[in-house]
């Protein structure tokens, strides 16, 4: 019983900096807020397992960046799974959790449930990442293209790609049985990037033709502690990651022992929603008169539901500048 209080505590990132080799990095492990966010749903197990990955990845990129309010992952294609789209909101005070939703849209009639590769049910499109720091500002938006196998590995490319910074994922995801047999997800991972000590002008690949890897951004001094500390990444077993008993810090000082890691304040994550009356209200404003109609029931009132949470709103058409006599 213990342990598994203790396991079901650890939504935290835990940042790190190995300073001989210029590296810095995140170490993370999410477990309720997976199941906060799987709870507003009825997903397949094959489109929970890609919503925890983006849910993790959208964690350890989130507390990289110095964001001041919301960073959005956008993950598009073809194939069955059409959307998947994850959002983390920054604390909003000094030792706050950070704040994260998702959800996923797909085709039930074309979902193929045993596929042994998740990645493959989305088919082509592409990997985005979207940086909004509140009013005021320009939103960024950096696009690659879904590749590489993995989620994770489209972030990889998108941060050689994009930002010209080397970066590594080492992640695990899976659904564990917890001492009440109850089977719940749990997700936990590494990040690492390679810091650049100048600012270089933008690299073009060393293969004509195709996406930027961390290879072609690295000299050779800097290669050689890049390999390295990916040699130790390689190392990691699953269960150090995912298991009952896996610990962060201690899995830091194991893996980087002899680069001694600098290992910072652990940041906490947790579920949350931004919804409202107010955003929902100005979001159904933008429908023509006619879709107003098509989504008002019999009792005259319009329902809308938040993709993210599941809750439901219920408006007059009045309330969205629209009669509902007419």
């Amino acid at each position: 019983m213990n342990k598994q209080k203790k396991t079901s505590q650890k939504d935290i990132i835990l940042p790190f900096q190995l300073d001989h080799s210029d590296i810095r990095g995140r170490v993370g492990s999410l477990d309720k807020t997976l199941s906060k966010i799987l709870s507003q749903h009825s997903y397949p197990l094959i489109v929970e397992t890609l919503v925890t990955e983006a849910v993790l990845i959208t964690a350890l990129v989130g507390q990289t960046i110095s964001l001041k309010w919301k960073l959005s992952l956008q993950i598009r294609g073809d194939g069955p799974i059409k959307l998947i789209a994850t959002d983390y909101f920054a604390p909003n005070k000094k030792n706050g959790s950070g704040k994260i939703r998702a959800f996923a849209s797909f085709d039930k009639n074309k979902l193929i449930e045993d596929e042994k590769i998740p990645f493959n049910q989305l088919g082509k499109g592409y990997f985005a990442i979207l940086i909004d720091q509140g009013p005021n500002t320009d939103p960024y938006q950096g696009i690659t293209p879904l590749t590489g196998g993995s989620l994770h590995k489209c972030a990889e490319t998108y941060f050689a790609q994009s930002e010209q910074l080397p970066t590594r994922f080492a992640i695990a995801v899976g659904k564990l049985s917890t001492a009440r047999g109850k089977n719940t997800w749990k997700a936990g991972g590494i990040v690492i990037q390679k810091m650049p000590k100048n600012k270089n002008p933008y690299k073009e690949t060393n293969n004509p033709g195709s996406l930027l890897s961390s290879g072609d951004l690295l000299n050779d001094d800097e290669s050689e502690d890049w390999n390295r500390i990916n040699f130790y990444l390689d190392t990691i077993d699953e269960l150090e990651l995912i298991g009952l008993d896996s610990n962060q810090k201690n899995l830091l000082i194991k893996l980087f022992n002899d680069e001694k890691p600098r290992i910072f304040e652990t940041r906490s994550i947790e579920f949350g929603c931004t919804c409202s009356p107010r955003k929902v209200q100005s979001t159904m404003s933008m429908y023509s008169a006619k879709d107003i109609e098509k989504m008002t029931t019999k009792e005259g009132i319009v329902t809308a539901d938040c993709q993210f949470c599941g809750k439901q709103y219920k408006m007059n058409p009045n309330e969205l500048g629209f009669d509902a006599k007419k």
